[in-house]
C-alpha cells in the first residue's frame, strides 16, 4: 500500500526467462501489493521462472495475442484485484524497477493520474544504446503527435507506464489494437478523457535480451501511431467519431 492505495505491478512477458528474475528482485515490495505476470505464449521458461519466484498471479496465453493483447490481460487482472495504482513494468529489464517508488508516489500523492518513464528527457537515450534511427523516428513521431494532439510529452513510445485505477476504469481499452499501436491508442483515450500525463527521466538500456522490434515492424508502427494521432485530431474537431475514443 501507498497512501492507503493498492499498488499492482503488471509484467507483460514474452520470452523473458533470462531477465525476469533480475527485474522481479528489484521491485520495492514495501510499496507493492501484488505482481501480475502475463505470459504471451513464450517459447522459453518464462512461466517456470515466474513460478519459481513465487509470483501468485500468472496468466498464460496458449496462443500469442500480441503486445496489446498481453496488456489487455494485464489491466483486466489488475482491475479485478482492485488496483488503485497500476504500473506496467517490462520484465526484459530495459526499464529499471528502481523508478517505481517515484512513479508510485506521483500518483499516490495525486500529482498526476498517469506517469511515464521517459527515455528522451535528459540525454541518456543514445548513451544507453538506443539505435540512431529509432531515436530520430522517436523525435519525429513525438513532435508530430504533440502537434496533432495539442500536448507536450517528451515521448509517446516508452513502455514504462503508471496509471491510477480510475484512469484504467474510465477508458475502454478493449477497443484497442492487439499490436504495438495499443500504447498510443491508450494515450489518445487518456487525453480524450481530459487526464494529464506526468513524466520522469528514465535511463535507457539496450542489450541482446531486451525486447525490440525490427526495422520493418518499426515502420508499420510509425505509420500506425501517426494514424492514431490523426484520428484523434479529426475526432476532436468533430469531423467524425473514432470508436476507440467515443465508444460508438
Amino acid at each position: 500500500m501507498y497512501q492507503n492505495k493498492k499498488v499492482i505491478i503488471v509484467l507483460p512477458a514474452y520470452n523473458a526467462a533470462k531477465t525476469l528474475e533480475q527485474t522481479y528482485r528489484e521491485i520495492p515490495f514495501e510499496y507493492v501489493d501484488e505482481v501480475v505476470l502475463v505470459d504471451d505464449a513464450s517459447k522459453d521458461d518464462t512461466v517456470a521462472v515466474g513460478q519459481k519466484l513465487g509470483i501468485k498471479h500468472i496468466i498464460v496465453h496458449e496462443k500469442n495475442k500480441g503486445y496489446g493483447g498481453n496488456q489487455k490481460s494485464c489491466y483486466k487482472k489488475a482491475l479485478e484485484l482492485g488496483g488503485d495504482i497500476v504500473i506496467m513494468l517490462h520484465p526484459d529489464y530495459q526499464y529499471t524497477p528502481k523508478l517505481l517508488i517515484a512513479m508510485i508516489s506521483i500518483i499516490g500523492n495525486d500529482l498526476y493520474p498517469v506517469v511515464f518513464g521517459s527515455r528522451i528527457l535528459g540525454k541518456g537515450a543514445l548513451k544507453g544504446g538506443m539505435p540512431m534511427y529509432k531515436y530520430i523516428a522517436n523525435r519525429f513521431l513525438t513532435f508530430s503527435q504533440n502537434v496533432l494532439m495539442n500536448q507536450k510529452l517528451s515521448e509517446y513510445h516508452t513502455g514504462y507506464r503508471a496509471f491510477s485505477g480510475e484512469v484504467i476504469k474510465s477508458i475502454d481499452f478493449t477497443y484497442n489494437s492487439d499490436d504495438f499501436v495499443f500504447d498510443n491508442e491508450m494515450i489518445a483515450q487518456i487525453f480524450y478523457k481530459g487526464y494529464e500525463i506526468g513524466e520522469v527521466t528514465c535511463p535507457t538500456k539496450y542489450f541482446e535480451e531486451a525486447s525490440s522490434i525490427n526495422f520493418k515492424r518499426s515502420m508499420k508502427y510509425g505509420f500506425g501511431v501517426l494514424g492514431v494521432s490523426l484520428r484523434y485530431f479529426f475526432t476532436k474537431l468533430g469531423i467524425f467519431k473514432w470508436k476507440v475514443l467515443t465508444g460508438k
